[in-house]
C-alpha cells in the first residue's frame, strides 16, 4: 500500500503564524487561557474574560482590552478562532459601542495546542521498552482470527482501536528508547562513574525485553501470516461500518479515505511483523538494535572498570614482587618467578641470520652465544651527540637496473626486426617462439585490438598492425613454454627504419 498526497496536504498553515508573529508572547498567553477553558468544557468565551484570564498570568506589563481585542481578530483571521455575536444586554454605553463577539477555538488551533504542550514536557527521547503492548496485540490478532466474519457491531472497531493504538505506541516507545540511548546525553552519563549503579538494571531490562520480543513478538508473526486477504478485508469491513455508524455533525472523511486508511494501517503493521521481500522486517531491525544497546552498555561499564583500576597504585604490589626476586637463589628460579608474574613478552621480529655454534635441538636458548644487532630508537627527541652518517650510494644498484634494462630493450628489438622481417605474417605462419616472445606478440595483439585503427606505434617508430580474420578460422601459436590456440590474426611491423641505438 502506497502513501497519497492531495493538494491539500501541501497547502500552507496560517493557523501556525501566531507562533512566528511579532507579538507571540501576547498571542500564545491568549491561546494558551482559551485552551485551558476548553479543557474545563467552557468553549464559547467573551473577550472581557479572556482579557481577565490572560492578565492573571502575569507575564504582560501595559497590556489593555483593545489590544486583547486586536489579537483576538488576528487570531481570528489566521483561522485560530472562530467568532458569533454576543447576544446578551450591555451593561454599560462602553460595552453598547463596541461590537461585541464571542470566541471559540478551531479543531487546528485544539491540535496545535495539545502538540505545544506536549512539546513543553518533552526532555530527551524518552520512551521505554514495554512488553505489556504485544500482549494487547496478541490478543487482538487472536481474537480476529477466532471470529472472523462474526463481530458483534462496533465490536470490530473497538478490537481496531485497541490493536492499532497498542501497535504505534509500542513502536513509537520502543524507537524513542532505542534513541536515547544512542544520544549525546547517554554517551555523557555512560562515561561518568555513576553509570556502574545503573548498568545492571539497565541490562537486565534490555534483555528481558528481547526475550518477550522473541516469545511473543514471533507468535504474532505467525499469526498475522495466517491472516489472509479475505479475512483481513471482511475485518476492515467491520470495523468501517463500525465507525460510519458514529454520529458525525461535522463533514468528516468519506468511505473509501476511511477504508485507505484502515489498510494502510494494517499493512504498516504486517510490515513492522513480518516484512517484505524487499526490506526485513522492523522487528529483526528492534532485536538487533536492543542486542546492539546491550553491547554498547557493557561496554561503556568495562571501559570504566578498566579506567577506575587504572588509577589504582600498584606500589606495594611491586615492591613486594621486587623482594620475591631478591630471595631467589638461583637465575633459573628467577626466570620462573617472571613467567609467573608477566608471562609471555611481545614478540619483535629481527632480521638478520643467527650465528649458532651447535645444531643440537636438545640446546637450550640461554646457552647460545647472544647475537648483537644495533637496533634505532624511535624517539622523537634526536641526541645532540649523535654521529653523523655517510650519504648512502645507489649507483651499484642503478647500474645493475640498467643493465637489465638495456638487455630487455635489446631482446625487444631483436623481436621486433625479426617480425619485421617475416613481412606480414599470420599466427599459423610463426616459427616456435620463445616464452617471452610469446607475451610480447599477445601484447602487441590486446593493445592492437583495443585501438580503433588495429595498430600502435612503438618508442622506436615502428608500427605495429594487426588484421582479423575474415572468418572465425583458428591457428595455434606454437612456444617453448606450450601452444596456444587462437584466431589467425595476421601480424604486420612496418617504420623504424633510421631508429637503432
Amino acid at each position: 500500500m502506497e502513501f497519497t498526497l492531495s493538494s491539500a496536504g501541501l497547502r500552507a498553515v496560517p493557523e501556525l503564524s501566531y507562533l512566528t508573529a511579532i507579538n507571540v508572547a501576547r498571542y500564545r498567553a491568549i491561546m494558551k487561557y482559551i485552551y485551558f477553558e476548553y479543557q474545563k468544557l467552557k468553549y464559547w468565551l467573551r473577550p472581557e474574560e479572556i482579557y481577565e484570564g490572560v492578565q492573571a498570568f502575569g507575564v504582560l506589563e501595559g497590556y489593555t482590552l483593545d489590544q486583547c481585542l486586536s489579537d483576538l481578530e488576528s487570531l481570528k483571521g489566521w483561522g485560530n478562532l472562530a467568532s458569533r455575536h454576543d447576544g446578551g444586554r450591555a451593561l454599560s454605553l462602553e460595552e453598547y459601542m463596541r461590537k461585541k463577539s464571542q470566541y471559540l477555538l478551531t479543531p487546528y488551533s485544539i491540535e496545535i495546542e495539545r502538540m505545544l504542550e506536549a512539546l513543553e514536557k518533552v526532555k530527551g527521547y524518552g520512551g521505554s521498552l514495554e512488553t505489556t503492548y504485544f500482549d494487547t496485540i496478541a490478543a487482538c490478532v487472536h481474537e480476529i482470527r477466532e471470529k472472523g466474519a462474526e463481530f458483534e457491531p462496533g465490536e470490530a472497531l473497538h478490537n481496531w482501536e485497541k490493536l492499532y493504538v497498542a501497535f504505534k505506541t509500542m513502536h513509537e516507545n520502543a524507537a524513542d528508547f532505542i534513541a536515547s540511548i544512542h544520544s549525546i546525553q547517554a554517551e555523557e552519563m555512560m562515561a561518568t562513574e555513576g553509570f556502574l549503579a545503573l548498568k545492571d538494571n539497565l541490562v537486565n531490562y534490555l534483555q528481558h525485553f528481547v526475550k518477550v520480543l522473541q516469545r511473543s513478538a514471533y507468535r504474532i508473526e505467525g499469526q498475522l501470516l495466517r491472516i489472509g486477504d479475505g479475512l483481513r478485508d471482511l475485518y476492515l469491513g467491520h470495523v468501517l461500518d463500525g465507525e460510519l455508524q458514529k454520529p458525525r455533525l461535522e463533514e468528516g472523511k468519506s468511505a473509501d479515505e476511511l477504508m485507505l486508511e484502515f489498510q494502510q494501517g494494517w499493512s504498516n503493521m504486517k510490515r513492522w511483523f513480518v516484512g517484505d521481500h524487499q526490506e526485513p522486517s522492523e522487528l529483526t531491525l528492534l532485536e538487533k538494535a536492543t542486542k546492539e544497546a546491550i553491547a554498547k552498555v557493557v561496554r561503556s561499564a568495562v571501559r570504566l572498570q578498566e579506567r577506575r583500576r587504572g588509577g589504582v597504585s600498584r606500589r606495594n604490589d611491586l615492591e613486594s614482587l621486587g623482594r620475591r626476586f631478591a630471595q631467589t637463589d638461583s637465575l633459573e628460579e628467577a626466570h620462573k618467578l617472571a613467567a609467573y608474574a608477566f608471562g609471555l613478552f611481545p614478540s619483535r621480529h629481527l632480521q638478520g641470520q643467527d650465528a649458532r655454534e651447535t645444531e643440537r635441538a636438545d640446546a637450550s636458548t640461554w646457552e647460545e652465544p647472544p647475537n648483537i644487532r644495533l637496533i634505532r630508537t624511535r624517539s622523537r627527541k634526536r641526541s645532540s651527540r649523535s654521529n653523523s652518517e655517510p650519504m648512502r650510494t645507489h649507483s651499484s644498484k642503478r647500474e645493475v637496473y640498467r643493465e637489465q634494462i638495456m638487455a630487455q630493450l635489446a631482446e625487444e628489438r631483436a623481436f621486433i626486426d625479426r617480425m619485421r622481417s617475416y613481412g606480414k605474417i599470420d599466427i599459423a605462419g610463426l616459427p616456435q617462439l620463445k616464452g617471452k616472445e610469446r607475451l610480447r606478440l599477445l601484447q602487441w595483439i590486446g593493445r592492437c585490438t583495443a585501438n580503433a585503427s588495429r595498430s600502435f606505434v612503438t618508442a622506436d617508430g615502428h608500427r605495429i598492425a594487426v588484421k582479423l580474420p575474415t572468418s572465425e578460422e583458428e591457428a595455434v601459436l606454437r612456444s617453448e613454454d606450450g601452444d596456444l590456440t587462437m584466431l589467425n590474426y595476421a601480424i604486420e611491423v612496418t617504420g623504424g627504419d633510421a631508429v637503432h641505438g
